[in-house]
């Protein structure tokens, strides 16, 4: 069965059991102070998580395009992907746990045509927070589901919550039976053997973890469910790997014609990050030197780096973007009419990077000619990461490198650093999680109606080719960046603040509407106007100055926001600006 079959199954299954399908949210939030990028399918919903009502209704589902960073070096084995697609349902205070399972159950054996015998499931055990789950085992069982391919585990393993803080609960793992051979007599679902895959998770959403450690009751209980479209694909076609599905077969063919030096590893690493590059570009991303710019910078150029050890002529990406395009364009309609945006940005990337090796194989011959002088026969680990980490020199490039010249490298010494620059990344992507998705409070829900503020004041002031291309707001402050083709002048920074400002002290009356996608196109709000939104989307007025598609929340009246200050105004990336601002209560 064919991804594309998989995620129309889902949609129309959950659309017949009382769904609204609503579209994939982008890759880059709007307005999420907490990720770089769109995580997980419940990451855009997590305002109406926590009450807000949704326009769609109270049962939702869609696909959701997402992209993680934590594992961009693991690329190139035989399962690590940065995008994936993400299949979700949710119950936002409709249903819980017993239609939630029965559900899931039914989608799995009857429309994916699942054995009952290759499924296994695991429920939470239960600690002092919260008591063991009998009642999902039980509606497990009562589907049809054997007593003995159920599992209790703790928190570690069936428990859900974003971040530090935010809504949480236990939740219920599905699990697909490979076929493998045990691992040993104490094989089961915990195990990383390979014998059993987790394919879909049900989070039963009922407490909210106060930054403290307690836990309160949510106002609703909410179900959020998440089913890997890539890794079910694979398991459904009987592939050992998601490069062998239909996604990515004509990029990873094509790219096998190409190389003179056949790598498996490296030809992954391609395919992979073209296809991730693309998504990002299509929709709205560019490369930069920080947050996600850099993610999509880095990603480029370690396409580049293994096309250049496959021995690729690098002119042959225009073709696999081709390609890609091709494959793809059923399932994102965008690729094809981005096509020509997203190879002007990669060819440009590479172009710039091409340069940047030119300048480390300069460094490489300083740094080996200073070994030389010194009697050394070793290039230092400190060099080799410089290399990498700078110039974008795999350790491999390097060591052929010394190879060349009679010496070696210091591999260990690389490692080592290596491991810690990880560490390092891991924790910011973990930190950059860790704002808490539902970190909604005064201050965040102020900063956030002050994007409108001044989006609308942008506009005004600079022009009406001003568009909002990413938000970032903390308790502190918020960032906000937007398309204009020069810096912003202090004069025009300072009209800026004192429109905002007029607003704010008008103590204007913050109105929210809910209408048709057309209604709030026809009525001047401000919005993408993408297939991105539904049928009905919440429209927020703040007084007669601003009218913008959002989802919210957003304070009541202005009055008490504090008084805006900018802060400081900047370059983000090519034709996109950013401005720094703080609310200051006085």
């Amino acid at each position: 069965m064919k991804a594309i079959e998989i995620r129309n199954k889902y949609l129309n299954f959950f659309e017949k059991h009382g769904h609204k399908v609503v579209p994939s949210a982008p890759l880059i939030p709007e307005n999420d102070p907490s990720v770089l990028f769109t995580t997980a399918g419940m990451q855009p919903l997590v305002p109406y998580l926590l009450g807000e009502k949704h326009p769609q209704g109270t049962r939702i589902t869609d696909y959701q395009k997402c992209l993680r960073t934590v594992d961009i070096d693991e690329v190139g084995d035989n399962r690590h992907l940065t995008y994936f697609e993400m299949l979700g349902n949710w119950s936002l205070g409709d249903y819980f746990k017993d239609e939630s399972i029965k559900m899931s159950f039914e989608f799995l054996t009857k429309e994916l045509g699942i054995p009952v015998e290759k499924l296994y499931v695991t429920c939470f055990k239960g600690d002092e927070d919260c008591a063991r789950d009998e009642e999902s085992a039980k509606i497990w069982k009562e589907a049809g589901l054997p007593e003995n391919h159920i599992y209790y585990y703790g928190k570690e393993d069936n428990w859900w919550i974003a971040g530090e803080e935010g809504p949480c609960g236990p939740d219920t793992e599905m699990f697909y039976d490979t076929g493998k051979p045990a691992c040993s007599e104490n094989c089961q679902p915990s195990c990383d053997c390979g014998k059993y895959v987790e394919i879909w998770n049900n989070v039963f959403m009922e407490f909210y973890k106060q930054k403290d450690g307690t836990y309160t009751k949510l106002k609703q209980r909410n179900v959020d469910t998440g089913l890997g479209l890539e890794r079910m694909a694979m398991l459904l076609q009987g592939k050992k790997t998601p490069y062998d599905t239909e996604l990515f077969v004509p990029i990873m063919n094509k790219l096998e014609e190409l190389e003179k030096i056949d790598d498996i590893q490296s030809r992954r690493v391609i395919a992979e990050h073209l296809r991730s590059s693309m998504m990002i570009i299509s929709d709205g991303g560019r490369p930069s030197n920080i947050d996600r710019g850099y993610i999509l910078r880095r990603l480029i150029r370690r396409m580049i780096r293994h096309m250049n050890k496959l021995e690729i002529d690098l002119g042959e990406i225009s073709t696999l973007i081709d390609i890609n395009v091709e494959n793809l364009k059923e399932m994102y309609p965008d690729l094809e009419k981005n096509k020509e945006t997203i190879k002007h940005v990669i060819i440009e990337e590479k172009d710039k990077f091409v340069k940047t090796l030119v300048k480390g194989e300069r460094e490489f011959d300083k740094e080996m000619k200073k070994a030389k002088e010194q009697g050394k026969t070793e290039i230092d680990g400190k060099v080799v990461f410089k290399l990498y980490d700078t110039y974008g020199f795999p350790p491999e490039v390097t060591s052929e490198l010394a190879n060349e010249n009679e010496m070696k490298i210091d591999l260990k010494g690389f490692e080592k650093l290596f491991k810690e620059h990880q560490e390092k990344s891991r924790m910011g992507a973990i930190q950059k999680f860790k704002g808490g998705l539902a970190d909604q409070n005064e201050k965040t829900i102020a900063y956030h109606t002050a994007t409108h503020l001044l989006h609308k004041a942008l506009k005004i002031v600079l022009g009406e080719h001003v568009k909002q291309s990413g938000s970032n707001i903390t308790e502190e402050r918020l960032r906000f960046d937007f398309t204009h083709p020069q810096k912003v002048t202090k004069e025009e920074l300072q009209k800026v603040e004192d429109l905002v400002n007029e607003q704010i002290n008008k103590d204007l009356k913050v109105k929210c509407e809910e209408m048709s996608y057309e209604d709030a196109k026809n009525s001047g709000a401000i919005g993408l106007f993408t297939d991105k939104y539904g049928d009905k989307v919440k429209v927020y007025t703040i007084g007669d100055f601003s009218k913008e598609i959002c989802g919210g929340p957003h304070v009541t009246h202005t009055g008490d926001m504090g008084r805006f200050k900018i802060k400081k105004e900047e370059s983000s990336s090519s034709g996109v600006r950013r401005i720094k601002a703080v609310l200051i209560k006085e």
